[in-house]
Order: C-alpha cells, then structure tokens, then sequence
C-alpha cells in the first residue's frame, strides 16, 4: 500500500486522546498498529531507586515500585533506546511526597502528573533518593506502556430503511463509539446517547460495518500525545518492514 491508499481524519483529539478514523486498512494491519501503540513504542520509566533515607512507614520495595509508575515524559526524537535518565527527590513531613516533588536532571524528562502521591510522611519522616529512569518498550515491562487504552472497532454506517410502522415497538438500538450516518459525517454516538432511535425516531434503520474503516480509541499516560504514540507505532511498524524487506532480499 502506498500512502495514498490512506485516509485519516481525527474525529476527536487532545493531548492525551483521540479518537483516529483511518480508512483502507486490512484487519491484519489494524491490529498491528494497536499492538505497535501497545508494546513498541518507548517510554521513559525508573527502573533503579537509591535511597539516601527513608524513615517512612513504607518499605524501600514499596517505593520503587510506586515510583516506576509515575509517567515521565518521553521526547523520542531526543534519546535512543537504553539511555537513563537521573531524577532525585528530598522531602520530610509532616507533607505529601508528589511525583511534582521528583527533579529531573533532564528537562525534557519530567513527570507528566505533579499531583501523582508517592506517600504521606508524619512529623520527622524524611524521604531522600535518587533514581534512573530508563528509555525501554513495553515488551520490556508493562510500565513502559505509554498507551494505557487503545482500541479499534470498525466504522459503522447508518442507513435508513424507511419509516417505522404505526404500530411498531420503538426498542432501543444501542450502538458505542463512532457511525458514519446516511448524510455522510461522522457522528460519535454520545451525541445522542448511543441511542439511534433518539437520532431517528419513527425510522427504520439498519448498520453495517464499513470494509477497511477502522476507528482507533487512542489514550496515553502523558508521555507524549496520542497523535504522537500513533506516529511513532507507525514508524514502529515502518522499520521492521524495512528490516524484513532487507533480509529477504539478501
């Protein structure tokens, strides 16, 4: 497939999610680029905790392993697999220690949450650490998953049948997430409820799915954007054609 082949349109979009329609893909390669957003994307994680003090109620495993759930921000274009990051954190009760409260040796490393709460320290509790924080995929641990919800479902189309009977039960016809409607636009299903008879009362209408429509529910951790995470899956996906291009042609 060329890049003509493909049609995007955002059909909803922040920061940290999206709602993608992408037309002229096979089932095969939809749910690659689901995978891609999943597990080959990077993220920066800590991944080694040293601590200085820590006269908390909470082990030093314990910690650890809240810290290497903080999401950090990840500027791909800027590292390369394997490359750490140091972050140190110092702070005594009585006080909440906050994923704000980590300071990054890195700017363009930092938490992507400041309000995340590490643990609450009492009057001469002190918490002082320093960690690593690691660029590595989600094949390596789940906490390098930058997309924290991502799915695919085809594109539906409405079409009306005609009117209903007089007589006829009018029985809720639920559909979620995203339809095509007979006038052409897309509609996320919201609008009216997910109910079609709330859209079209007193009509007969009837849904198919759409060959090589698919609608991508893209949410992210913060590392980056969703626009960014289905970039970089898609390069992802990009390189190991590539690669495997090179080595069957050897």
């Amino acid at each position: 497939m060329t890049d003509a082949d493909f049609d995007v349109e955002y059909v909803e979009r922040d920061d940290r999610s999206a709602r993608v329609l992408i037309r002229g893909l096979t089932p095969a390669f939809a749910n690659g680029i689901r995978r891609a957003m999943i597990a080959d994307v990077p993220t920066f994680s800590i991944d080694t905790v040293r601590f200085l003090e820590n006269s908390s109620v909470m082990f030093d495993e314990m910690i650890g392993l809240r810290l290497g759930l903080v999401p950090l921000t990840t500027p791909l274009d800027e590292f390369e697999l394997g490359d750490t990051v140091t972050l140190s954190l110092d702070v005594s009760g009585p006080a909440t220690a906050y994923s704000g409260d980590l300071e990054s040796a890195e700017p363009l490393v930092v938490p992507a949450d400041e309000n995340v709460p590490i643990i609450e320290l009492k009057e001469g509790q002190t918490l002082a650490l320093e960690a690593d924080a690691v660029l590595a995929s989600g094949t390596d641990h789940a906490k390098h998953q930058g997309g924290v919800s991502v799915g695919y479902r085809h594109l539906q189309r409405v079409s009306i049948d005609g009117d209903r009977g007089e007589f006829d039960d009018e029985e809720p016809q639920i559909l979620r997430g995203v339809v095509e409607t007979p006038e052409g636009e897309i509609v996320v299903t919201d609008e009216f409820d997910n109910d079609l008879t709330e859209r079209y009362p007193d009509e007969e209408v009837s849904v198919e799915d759409v060959p090589g429509a698919f609608v991508f529910h893209v949410e992210t951790d913060g590392s980056f954007t969703a626009a960014e995470l289905l970039l970089h899956a898609i390069d992802s996906l990009e390189a190991r054609a590539d690669e495997l291009r090179t080595k069957v042609a050897v």
